[in-house]
């Protein structure tokens, strides 16, 4: 792997980081003062690009073998989401399928959704034509018209090597007093494995940061996201609502 962003000290709180452990001579520190855990050095766009290129084999039976469960618990999700907001502008980053696009366009809303999986994002498209998909991450998300009222992001911060810069365009891709329901593995919660090499929600280097609940508000905060809300999580997972500020 090529070095990407490299250095020791924690992205959230800048304070130093300790090396915490050595996984396929992959490097993880955690932070001395707020707990994050983070990979040193981080993978470079390349290596990013990389793994997300049909992300999903193919998008076909493994990963899309559900489609109608999935689309249950989308619209569950669309629903509790809708009532948070008035605006009916709503982009989900890291859409695969497509499923929260549809279930929120099925709503009333424009809805949006970007992938770095090309192969997904054509899949959406061929099943959800009423859907505006785009192959792009949210740090090269180019808005075209307004900001968007509510922003999705499941399972995705946890991917990106440079997390203020990720939060920093979610934020900007957002109107104020928008909404951002957030979800990402809880590195500090009571049901991960105690052998870390055997929770799923350990995979460097695709998932390079790893956020307990406290620096994940702080690193929210710093963009001007505050956290409204945080879900019942009985996962080692972390659901938050966060509304952005209205200044």
């Amino acid at each position: 792997m090529n070095s990407g962003m490299s250095g020791s000290t924690c992205q959230v709180c800048a304070a130093a980081g300790e090396q915490w452990l050595t996984h396929r001579d992959m490097v993880l520190r955690r932070c001395l003062d707020c707990g994050l855990v983070f990979m040193d050095p981080m993978p470079d766009d390349r290596v990013v690009d990389s793994l997300y290129t049909d992300a999903y084999s193919g998008a076909t039976e493994v990963y899309f073998a559900k489609v109608a469960s999935k689309m249950r618990r989308s619209r569950r999700r669309a629903r509790w989401l809708s009532r948070r907001v008035s605006g009916l502008r709503f982009l989900d980053i890291g859409c695969n399928g497509g499923f929260m696009v549809e279930a929120m366009r099925q709503l009333g809303f424009e809805s949006h959704g970007i992938d770095l999986d090309p192969v997904s994002i054509a899949w959406a498209q061929e099943h959800y034509p009423g859907g505006r998909f785009r192959v792009t991450s949210a740090e090269r998300f180019e808005l075209t018209g307004d900001p968007f009222d509510i922003v999705y992001c499941s399972e995705v911060i946890e991917h990106s090597p440079d997390v203020n810069r990720f939060v920093a365009s979610v934020a900007a891709s957002m109107v104020p007093g928008g909404m951002l329901y957030l979800t990402t593995p809880d590195i500090s919660h009571w049901r991960r494995p105690r052998d870390i090499t055997q929770w799923d929600g350990f995979d460097p280097p695709s998932h390079c940061v790893y956020f307990n609940p406290r620096n994940l508000a702080q690193l929210l905060s710093r963009h001007g996201l505050h956290v409204v809300e945080r879900r019942l999580a009985l996962k080692p997972g972390i659901k938050v609502l966060a509304r952005r500020a209205r200044v």
